[in-house]
């Protein structure tokens, strides 16, 4: 990755972190289809991961008195179900389907998002939740974003933003964990090989990004933050999708 790549994909980071900081979630919907364009799918996907872990870590003790331990375990456990097969799948696909796969799923994660806010239907009880669990981490560990599950049960369960940004946190941890760690198995070579000081930028940026988010929090009403993660995530998204396709053909 040579310097003016690497200063973009910073860019990328900051703002997925300040929109993971607004949202609760966006970091990966925002920025998975970007660096898959930048960095190619498999390396893309993985540095998403690393960032998404590293995001949520540093923002769970922030917001650790709102999160939902109950709904955590519950969509945490089946998430793993969902995680393992999802990484082993991405390591072997080849470039271009892993690209039309990134892109498909961001669309058509946003269509079903924004379809269910106008939805009269509410869910309830534990089903859901490990549904909506196991899709998060098997698109999470295909496509690096693992939210839209989770973000569509929120819709349909009715559950407040509060609670919800915060307990996204740790799942989004530990499922991107698992993710990290099964594709290191699998294939050790898709870890982005970065210098050390490299590495401290990224970690800088998502700091930057975090505290950024809080302080733009107190000013931005979460309608409006989420409504340009959607956007900048369907212009993202279509990018991947035409990239997959042009380079399958």
């Amino acid at each position: 990755m040579d310097s003016g790549m690497l200063v973009v994909v910073l860019g990328l980071i900051v703002a997925g972190a300040v929109a993971q900081r607004v949202a609760g979630l966006g970091f990966a919907m925002l920025v998975s289809p970007f660096l898959v364009i930048l960095l190619g799918p498999h390396t893309g996907v993985l540095l998403v991961n690393i960032c998404g872990v590293a995001s949520s870590a540093l923002i769970a003790p922030r917001v650790w008195r709102d999160i939902d331990w109950s709904t955590f375990r519950w969509l945490t456990v089946f998430s793993i179900a969902g995680s393992i097969p999802g990484a082993i799948a991405a390591t072997y696909l080849p470039s271009a389907a892993l690209s039309i796969t990134v892109g498909s799923v961001v669309l058509t994660a946003l269509i079903l998002s924004l379809a269910l806010n106008r939805a009269n239907v509410v869910v309830r009880g534990n089903g859901p939740k490990a549904v909506a669990g196991a899709l998060s981490g098997l698109t999470n560990a295909m496509a690096g974003v693992g939210g839209p599950a989770v973000s569509s049960y929120a819709v349909l369960s009715r559950w407040e933003q509060r609670p919800f940004a915060a307990t996204l946190q740790p799942f989004f941890v530990l499922m991107g964990s698992v993710a990290i760690a099964v594709k290191a198995i699998v294939d050790p070579g898709q870890i982005p090989m970065l210098d050390p000081w490299a590495w401290a930028l990224i970690l800088a940026a998502i700091i930057v990004g975090i505290f950024g988010g809080e302080m733009l929090q107190r000013h931005i009403r979460d309608r409006h933050a989420r409504a340009f993660v959607i956007f900048i995530a369907f212009v993202g998204s279509v990018a991947a999708l035409v990239k997959g396709l042009l380079d399958l053909a």
